[in-house]
């Protein structure tokens, strides 16, 4: 479906632009367009491939008329421009409400004024529950895409996709702990028991490429993912490593979960297992508020969330060998 197709990454100098781009450069796919407001990032990113199928433009999410014109002619869209560290968010609730929502509105108006086919939105499992400003912007976010599809007779496909802790991707905790492995420090747990999905960049590709294969009108896509404590990961770090660095608690943080949901009870009543995946479709009801107050659904009483507690488990050497498929530990490793 990409081949001779346009792309467009908003925010595609992170994790994920580079990851979609090592899958598609090699391709048929006629151009892939990044997106982004840093030009120091895009100019790393243009030297380093030097491919002609790469064009870069700079702007920002929070200005429509940037986002239009980087949009034109283009077929498919990414959205993975986003304000993602909770702490910051939580010191500038505005800043990421600019960004994640207002930036996510003008993302999708804009694919409808230039007739793009598909928008995927790059969510988080803490927009499930959300207890800080990060997560309660992109819950908003999905608000929007779920709502904007239901106004489309003609037009684009939104949906989105939810996941949890991408491993390696930039100002995670893995590069966090071997940073501090090399450097000879303690490695910072905030509580062992804390729980959290792992995903690999690749997996969140592969998640993002079935929804549009896949997916309908207002659809939200989530992978089935195994998951660690914090504990464990970093006894795996450190087995791997061959470190001594003793493990230092330093108590959850501000904004912090004990474990995180990627898919609540009450979309579990009604999503789709594909395997894989979970499908979960869009809440189509409308302003009749019988729906809402009067008839219930017992099946969200009998169910219940998709969480990091009660995910597959693994140990610490089931992590590790999950690790040691990643190409950044590899690296690592090496050096």
């Amino acid at each position: 479906m990409f081949e001779n197709k346009t792309l467009l990454i908003t925010g595609g100098t992170g994790s994920f632009g580079n990851a979609v781009l090592r899958r598609f450069l090699n391709t048929g796919v006629k151009e892939i367009r990044i997106f982004s407001r840093d030009e120091k990032k895009q100019e790393d990113m243009r030297i380093a491939l030097n491919n002609t199928k790469l064009k870069f433009f700079i702007g920002d999410v929070r200005n429509y008329g940037s986002v239009c014109d980087a949009m034109t002619g283009v077929d498919y869209v990414f959205h993975a421009a986003a304000l993602k560290q909770v702490p910051s968010c939580e010191f500038y609730p505005m800043e990421a409400l600019r960004t994640n929502v207002l930036g996510t509105e003008n993302v999708l108006n804009a694919a409808i004024d230039k007739g793009v086919q598909r928008v995927v939105f790059l969510s988080t499992d803490k927009a499930v529950y959300p207890i800080n400003a990060m997560g309660i912007s992109k819950a908003m976010a999905e608000k929007v895409v779920v709502a904007k599809s239901r106004m489309i007779e003609r037009g684009p496909i939104f949906c989105a996709t939810r996941y949890g802790n991408v491993m390696a991707s930039r100002g995670s905790v893995i590069p966090l702990f071997i940073h501090q492995i090399k450097s000879g420090l303690p490695l910072t747990v905030t509580d062992p028991q804390m729980t959290r999905f792992l995903m690999s960049l690749e997996d969140s590709v592969d998640l993002v490429l079935h929804a549009y294969e896949n997916g309908g009108q207002g659809d939200i896509f989530v992978q089935k993912a195994p998951a660690s404590t914090l504990e464990d990961l970093a006894l795996g770090l450190k087995d791997l490593f061959n470190a001594s660095n003793p493990v230092k608690i330093i108590g959850t943080r501000h904004g912090e979960k004990l474990y995180e949901t990627l898919v609540a009870r009450e979309e579990m009543a009604k999503a789709h297992d594909l395997g894989r995946y979970y499908r979960i479709p869009a809440d189509n009801r409308d302003l009749n508020y019988n729906k809402y107050f009067i008839e219930g659904e017992q099946k969200i009483t009998e169910i219940d969330d998709y969480t990091s507690h009660n995910t597959e488990r693994l140990d610490v050497d089931g992590t590790k060998q999950l690790l040691l498929k990643l190409d950044y530990i590899q690296e690592e490793l090496k050096s």
